[in-house]
């Protein structure tokens, strides 16, 4: 399907840009431009005028190359209808249905305990009720209000989020691109109790649900491969039947993946907001991570390599490897590692002034992401594999130098979020928990396994 006449797109800022080359995107790439290509940009921005110039704006959106430019308040708030499931958590219903007026909403009640107390409050509100007698899970009950929309978008909103009914309609605005299947924001941690525990403070700046502040392109092996179901917004016909009503963890990564492998284009809009509520005591937030963790070997079941905690190289693996271990062994090791990925990267970079240079600078970039990734396999996917190994003065070297790689990526992603080495911790060691016991629940050790960059 074609972008429509009008429909702008601008080059993004961390995208290299020579005379008929386009280096950067997620994952990266180099896009040489023809000469007619070239024509049609118009310093960072290109506007779709004809089938050529859709053609090109599809390949540098696609690409993550480029973002589109949106404008205006979305589409009218009768074509779109706002699900909620919830099981009991009126408080929090109340609050979530308060600030999606003038919305259609429709409130699935998945089995509460006392339904009467959901009712109450939907009725409040003028919202739908559709209650279920069995409890289905998140992915049924939203399956169930799924069936009852008529409208052309569907938003999906959890009851412990809150978000208002213009965020909503700006993300609907991506629909302008007919491919666009689905659309998520930039949800943040928000705390409701009046003296915040730790754990909770950290969530404010690190929620699991936070996926950072660069807009995507969202599939696998880009710089944002999923988004969480808490807010969603949808073309109603392009996800139809819905979730996977069997998975209960990980159903949110199963729709964005089967979207994508079925043509659709799923959009992260991380400068629209809706904010999740923080869970308000320890184990409550750590079980959370648990579970989490668990969806892993599911989702590997379902869609294979897509779902490797780490994406490595062979050369990049060893030369992580060897910079973690400090070791007198380590610097050659790395300096070797460099050199066979310059010579390959230079190898298949398009012929341009500057080629080996941009080769080189690609490969230390991508030297520090595999150390980057290495750290997070010993402290968090593998953790368990690493405790046995402690023995070792190697691993613990290793270990040691994860923490310190792994503290300052904290600091540079999330700075100023307060007790960040111990939160990150105790949540690696319950996410990897929680992998670990999917991995053995499902007698498979494919959601642990890394994968080399295609």
């Amino acid at each position: 399907m074609t972008l429509p006449d009008g429909f702008t797109v601008r080059l993004r800022a961390d995208v290299t840009r020579t005379d008929d080359l386009l280096l950067g995107g997620s994952p990266l790439r180099a896009l040489r431009l023809t000469p007619r290509a070239r024509a049609l940009l118009d310093g960072d921005r290109l506007r779709v005028c004809d089938q050529a110039s859709a053609l090109v704006a599809r390949r540098l959106l696609d690409g993550n190359l480029a973002d589109p430019e949106l404008a205006g308040p979305g589409p009218a708030a009768d074509l779109l209808t706002v699900l909620v499931p919830v099981r009991d958590r009126a408080e929090q219903l109340d609050r979530a249905l308060a600030a999606l007026t003038p919305l259609t909403t429709i409130v699935v009640d998945d089995a509460s305990h006392d339904p009467a107390a959901v009712a109450r409050v939907a009725a409040a509100h003028g919202a739908t009720v559709v209650a279920l007698s069995v409890n289905v899970g998140p992915a049924g009950a939203r399956n169930a209000g799924l069936a009852q929309v008529r409208t052309p978008y569907v938003a999906f909103v959890d009851s412990d989020v809150t978000v208002d009914a213009g965020t909503l309609r700006r993300l609907a605005r991506h629909f302008a691109d007919p491919t666009v299947a689905l659309v998520g924001p930039r949800i943040v941690g928000r705390v409701r109790t009046a003296r915040p525990r730790w754990f909770q403070r950290y969530d404010e700046h690190a929620s699991s649900l936070t996926l950072g502040t660069r807009a995507c392109s969202v599939r696998p092996g880009a710089a944002v491969g999923w988004l969480p179901s808490a807010c969603l917004v949808a073309r109603a016909a392009a996800i139809r039947p819905g979730f996977n009503d069997a998975m209960r963890v990980g159903e949110d990564v199963d729709l964005v993946w089967r979207t994508v492998a079925a043509g659709g284009v799923v959009r992260y809009a991380p400068e629209e907001i809706a904010g999740h509520d923080v869970r308000a005591g320890l184990g409550g937030w750590l079980g959370r991570k648990f579970v989490y963790g668990t969806g892993g070997a599911p989702l590997a079941a379902r869609h294979g390599s897509a779902v490797a905690p780490a994406v490595l190289s062979v050369p990049m693996a060893l030369a992580g490897a060897a910079a973690l271990t400090r070791r007198r062994w380590s610097a050659p090791v790395v300096a070797v590692g460099l050199a066979v990925g310059v010579v390959s990267v230079n190898r298949r970079l398009p012929a341009h002034p500057g080629r080996r240079r941009t080769a080189a600078g690609l490969v230390a970039r991508g030297f520090g992401w595999s150390v980057r990734q290495e750290a997070a396999l010993l402290l968090r996917h593998w953790w368990p594999l690493t405790a046995l190994a402690l023995p070792s003065r190697t691993v613990r070297r290793m270990v040691l130098s994860a923490l310190v790689v792994d503290a300052v990526v904290a600091r540079r992603e999330h700075p100023g979020a307060p007790y960040a080495l111990v939160a990150r911790r105790l949540d690696d060691l319950a996410y990897g928990a929680g992998l670990w016991a999917g991995a053995v629940r499902a007698r498979s050790v494919r959601a642990l396994l890394p994968r080399r960059p295609g």
